[in-house]
C-alpha cells in the first residue's frame, strides 16, 4: 500500500509502531559501528600501508563498491521475501566483515574486507528500510522513515568516536572487533523485536523488473540521491584527514582531534534529516530539496578554503555545512517511498539505493584523485576537491526540476502526512 493509499492507524498501532521504529533504528546504529573506520584513521593507515590518496580513496569508496554491486540483488529479493529474513543474514555479513578487517594488512586485503562490509550494508539498510515500512501504515510511516534514516548519520558519528577513542586504547584492531560484536547485538534485537510478515502478493513479473526505471519521478529521486551521497560520503571520509590538514597549515594541532570534529559534524546530520523531512513536508518536498542542495553546493565551495580560518572558525563552518548535506536525506528517501509503485516498491529503492551509492563509491575516490593532482599539502588542492563536491551536487536540482516539468511537483504529497 502506497503512503496516498494508506489509511491513518488506529490508536492501538501507535505503539506498535513507536516500538518497531525505535528496534530498527538502535540496530542499525549499531550495525554501523565498523562503518567509519577507515576513514577514522585515514591518516594512520596511510602511514601503515604506505598508501597514495588516490588508494585511500579506493578503500574508502571500496565499502560502497559492494554496497552499489549487491544491492539491486538483495533489495530486489524484499519484493519476493520478507525483507527481514535479508536482513538477518546481512546481519551476519556486517558481522563477519567488520571484525575480518583485523587482518587486512595491505591495500588490496583491507579493499577486499571494506568491499564485503559494503556487502553486509547492501542488505541491512534498504531492506530494513522496507521491512519498517511495510508494517507501519499511515502518517506514521513518513516519519519513521525519516528516523530510521537519520539514524544511519547517528551510527556514523559514533562509529567515527569508537575508532577513533577505542584506538588510542588498543590500536586500531580494538574497534574493528567491537564493530563485529555491535552487528552481533544488532542481529539479535531484530531477530527477537521484528516479526515476521508474509510478503504481499502483486500482479506477477520478472525478476529484479526496473519497470519503475520508466517513471520519471523515480529517475528524478535516483540522480539526485547519487549526488546527495557523492557530496555527503566524501565529506565524511575526508573530514579528518582535512582537519589534520588544517592543522598542519596553520602550523599548530587544533584544539578538537579530527575524529571529534567528524563524529559532531556527523551527529548533527540526524536532528538535520529529520527537521528537513518535516520541512519538506510542511512547504512541499521538491522546493525544499532544490533550496537544500543549492545552499549545500555553495557552502561546499566554502569548506576547502575554511583550513585558512582560525579553528573556531572553522569548526562553524563545517557544521553548517554537516546540516545542509544531511538535510535533504530523509526527505529524498521518504520521497522515492512516495512515488514508488506498491508492486515494485523493492525494485525502485534497490535502484535508488544503487545509484545513491555508485555516487557514495565515486565522491571519497574523485576527492582523493583530485588531491593527488593539486597537492594535498596544498589550499588549492582541498578547495578544489570540496568545489567539485559542491558542483556536481548542482546534477540533484537539476534532475529535479527535469522531473518537474511535464508532471507538476516531481512528489507529490501524501495525505496527511
Amino acid at each position: 500500500m502506497s503512503p496516498n493509499e494508506a489509511s491513518p492507524p488506529d490508536s492501538n498501532a501507535s505503539p506498535a509502531a513507536r516500538r518497531l521504529t525505535l528496534v530498527m533504528c538502535i540496530a542499525e546504529t549499531l550495525g554501523m559501528a565498523g562503518f567509519a573506520l577507515f576513514a577514522a584513521l585515514l591518516p594512520e593507515f596511510q602511514a601503515l600501508w604506505q598508501l597514495d590518496n588516490t588508494e585511500a580513496g579506493w578503500i574508502g569508496g571500496g565499502f560502497f563498491l559492494g554496497y552499489m554491486l549487491a544491492v539491486p540483488v538483495l533489495t530486489g529479493l524484499t519484493d519476493r521475501h520478507d525483507a527481514r529474513l535479508i536482513y538477518l543474514w546481512a546481519m551476519l555479513l556486517t558481522a563477519f566483515a567488520s571484525a575480518g578487517f583485523v587482518l587486512a594488512d595491505d591495500f588490496w586485503s583491507a579493499l577486499l574486507w571494506r568491499v564485503l562490509a559494503g556487502v553486509g550494508l547492501a542488505g541491512t539498510y534498504m531492506p530494513g528500510l522496507k521491512a519498517l515500512s511495510e508494517r507501519i501504515e499511515g502518517p506514521a510511516q513518513s516519519r519513521a522513515i525519516a528516523f530510521y534514516t537519520a539514524s544511519f548519520g547517528l551510527g556514523t558519528a559514533l562509529s567515527f568516536l569508537l575508532a577513533g577513542e577505542l584506538a588510542k586504547l588498543g590500536g586500531w584492531e580494538l574497534p574493528a572487533l567491537l564493530s563485529g560484536g555491535c552487528a552481533l547485538l544488532a542481529w539479535v534485537m531484530v531477530w527477537r523485536g521484528l516479526p515476521p510478515k508474509p510478503v504481499a502478493l502483486h500482479e506477477p513479473r520478472h525478476w529484479l523488473d526496473l519497470a519503475p526505471l520508466m517513471e520519471r519521478p523515480v529517475i528524478a529521486y535516483c540522480l539526485a540521491y547519487a549526488m546527495h551521497n557523492l557530496e555527503l560520503f566524501a565529506f565524511r571520509a575526508w573530514l579528518v584527514a582535512f582537519i589534520v590538514f588544517a592543522g598542519d597549515w596553520q602550523g599548530q594541532p587544533t584544539w578538537l582531534s579530527g575524529t571529534w570534529v567528524a563524529m559532531l559534524a556527523t551527529l548533527i546530520g540526524m536532528p538535520a534529516s529529520i527537521l528537513g523531512n518535516e520541512m519538506a513536508i510542511r512547504f512541499g518536498r521538491q522546493r525544499w530539496l532544490m533550496t537544500v542542495m543549492l545552499l549545500s553546493a555553495v557552502l561546499a565551495g566554502l569548506v576547502g578554503l575554511g583550513a585558512a580560518l582560525p579553528f573556531w572558525a572553522l569548526l562553524i563552518l563545517i557544521l553548517c555545512y554537516s546540516v545542509t548535506v544531511t538535510a535533504d536525506s530523509a526527505a529524498l528517501t521518504s520521497g522515492l517511498v512516495a512515488v514508488a509503485p506498491a508492486s515494485h516498491r523493492g525494485a525502485a529503492m534497490a535502484l535508488y539505493s544503487c545509484t545513491g551509492f555508485t555516487g557514495a563509491f565515486l565522491g571519497p575516490l574523485l576527492f582523493g584523485m583530485v588531491l593527488d593532482a593539486l597537492g594535498d599539502d596544498q589550499l588549492s588542492g582541498w578547495w578544489a576537491a570540496f568545489a567539485l563536491m559542491g558542483l556536481l551536487l548542482l546534477l540533484g536540482p537539476l534532475a529535479l526540476r527535469w522531473a518537474s516539468r511535464p508532471h507538476g511537483d516531481v512528489c507529490p504529497q501524501p495525505r496527511q502526512i
